[in-house]
């Protein structure tokens, strides 16, 4: 009879219904209403100012077939060149670090001090006007007295060559620079990304007797992803900015350099600017894209749970 009656007790003690009230937030309803403001004045600023031009400067002017031309090779495909020339080059510099080969660990030092310390502007330009100092690089027997003296043969034994007046002036050359600068930069990114993996997943994969090469690829690059990639993505939206400083080779097909010739002509340089902006906002937004579902891949069975994917903002991977 007791044991029925247990329950009744314990129900008798417990406490009433807590009538909970939410704590009222004022200042964040005050940001709300400054923004709310603030952004109501952009627009107003965007749409009545006559500054911008839209229609008869700014739109007429993103579609023109040298802006086209200019943001397809001088922006996208130098972008794109120049990151996989980054990434592939700062993953092998990373591993090259990491190595207990010290001349491999201090090469790959050296080049990221000297590529991480020169400006890229002044590095595009150097290549702009390396053929000051070497006209051509050819590759084969670098010397002739080796060729002829020594080896006693005749002809020329250059398999490949190229006049590198034409490389400083071309997209290639683009690519060239902005790819070196860019890989000192991804050598340190995918270095801590490979410094975050537990040691240990490293050590099991020797004791089944992967070599390091096929640990590195299959084991200890893969968990690494999860770090390398958002700052990797935040690097191409760097690198689609920092096409604009193509100039310096000098290279005219490039987007910000075809939207200025035209305000030159025009006489409208803030509208061309607009223009060039509203260009860059684009083809930022399609990389983050692209970066939100990198994250989502690599990140998986990291962080926070399945259900709460959407609270995770971009840049951050899933932690």
């Amino acid at each position: 009879m007791s044991s029925v009656q247990a329950p009744t007790a314990v129900a008798e003690d417990r406490p009433g219904r807590i009538d909970a009230v939410p704590v009222r937030h004022v200042g964040r309803w005050v940001a709300v209403a400054v923004i709310a403001v603030l952004t109501a004045m952009f627009l107003h600023l965007l749409l009545t100012n006559p500054a911008f031009r839209w229609r008869d400067v700014a739109f007429p002017a993103m579609w023109q077939q040298p802006v086209i031309e200019g943001l397809i090779r001088g922006t996208i495909v130098v972008t794109i060149g120049s990151m996989i020339v980054g990434i592939v080059l700062g993953v092998i510099l990373a591993i090259m670090r990491l190595s207990p080969n010290k001349v491999l660990s201090w090469t790959s030092w050296v080049y990221t001090w000297f590529f991480r310390a020169i400006p890229r502007y002044v590095l595009l330009f150097i290549i702009g006007n390396l053929a000051v100092v070497l006209p051509r690089i050819d590759i084969g027997i670098p010397f002739d007295f080796v060729a002829t003296n020594l080896l006693g043969l005749s002809g020329d034994f250059r398999l490949l060559g190229f006049n590198t007046q034409q490389i400083g002036t071309s997209v290639a050359g683009g690519i060239l620079g902005l790819g070196l600068s860019e890989a000192a930069y991804m050598a340190e990114i995918a270095r801590s990304g490979i410094l975050s993996v537990d040691t240990g997943q490293d050590e099991a994969a020797r004791a089944l007797g992967m070599s390091r090469g096929l640990a590195m690829r299959r084991i200890v690059l893969p968990q690494a992803m999860r770090v390398i990639v958002p700052p990797t993505g935040n690097e191409a939206i760097a690198m689609v900015k920092d096409t604009s400083l193509l100039i310096a080779l000098p290279l005219s097909t490039e987007l910000f350099f075809q939207l200025r010739a035209i305000g030159s002509r025009t006489f409208a340089v803030f509208p061309v600017a607009v223009a060039a902006t509203i260009w860059y906002l684009i083809l930022g937004s399609v990389f983050m894209v692209i970066q939100y579902f990198l994250e989502q891949r690599f990140g998986r069975g990291f962080g926070a749970a399945k259900g709460a994917k959407s609270a995770v903002p971009l840049g951050q991977g899933g932690r």
